[in-house]
């Protein structure tokens, strides 16, 4: 399947869903080649790569740590390894002018992007957001560069240390009035990473005019339920390679005991 195609069914998959088991686009995140192909061995019609999970496989940080040239020769791999859609976390943008940005996801073979809102500065600065009208700008930008990318705007009002003593109101009206500006910049989807309140889920996909994505962690309603809730699209973060690096730690302490492996 070339670009184009990738491109357009991964904007028709948001289209299709909630599917007839009433689930949301399920988009599982893969880190390298390898774990790209499991994925879509199981059956998946398109999947994502999270950017701590690739920035760990490279022996990075999170956050804009690794060298962006580093994160999209890792993506381009994760493409090339599958013939589905794949949507690439690009984190902030790593500082690239959009038109660059917009090539550099082109040449990784990148169906769609996320980018988010966190304004990355000096380590210790603490989570620091964009200024709305910067970032509608940077989107409108992106979105110009490429027509048909899947622009998946990140909001990050509810990640760890954004918006430090607001309420529990006044983080769902930033929330709301930031998705609404990205989408009016040409955004296709939204989002809102850790949010996990069943109610603020449902306001937030009653009120953003744009298929809604969460973030999947364990305590969160059921797909089924977030379905129902009125979230389009679930991602998991690195939440499946941690899974499997629990795994592996499991097997790397039995073997150092001496004990045969099941393999």
């Amino acid at each position: 399947m070339d670009l184009p195609a990738e491109k357009a069914l991964l904007r028709a998959l948001h289209d299709e869903h909630p599917d007839d088991r009433g689930l949301p686009l399920i988009l599982p995140n893969a880190w390298d080649a390898v774990s790209a192909r499991v994925l879509v061995d199981a059956g998946f019609a398109a999947i994502a790569t999270a950017s701590a999970a690739v920035s760990a496989s490279l022996g990075y940080g999170d956050g804009e740590a690794a060298p962006y040239a580093e994160m999209f020769a890792a993506a381009g791999r994760v493409t090339r390894a599958v013939d589905v859609p794949v949507s690439v976390d690009a984190e902030a943008g790593y500082g690239l002018p959009p038109a660059e940005l917009a090539d550099r996801l082109r040449e990784a073979g990148a169906a769609g992007c996320n980018l988010e809102d966190t304004a990355h500065g000096a380590p210790g600065a603490g989570r620091v957001l964009a200024d709305v009208t910067a970032q509608a700008e940077r989107i409108a930008a992106l979105r110009d560069a490429d027509r048909e990318l899947f622009i998946n705007a990140r909001v990050d009002v509810y990640a760890t240390g954004a918006l430090p003593g607001a309420s529990d109101a006044e983080r769902l009206e930033e929330a709301v009035g930031r998705a609404r500006a990205y989408v009016d910049a040409g955004a296709d989807g939204v989002f809102v990473i850790s949010v996990s309140d069943e109610k603020a889920i449902a306001e937030l996909a009653d009120r953003i005019p744009a298929p809604l994505n969460v973030l999947y962690r364990p305590g969160m309603p059921s797909l089924a339920r977030l379905g129902e809730l009125g979230v389009r699209r679930v991602t998991f973060g690195p939440g499946l390679q941690r899974a499997t690096l629990t795994l592996l730690a499991g097997l790397a302490g039995r073997l150092h005991t001496g004990e045969t492996p099941d393999l």
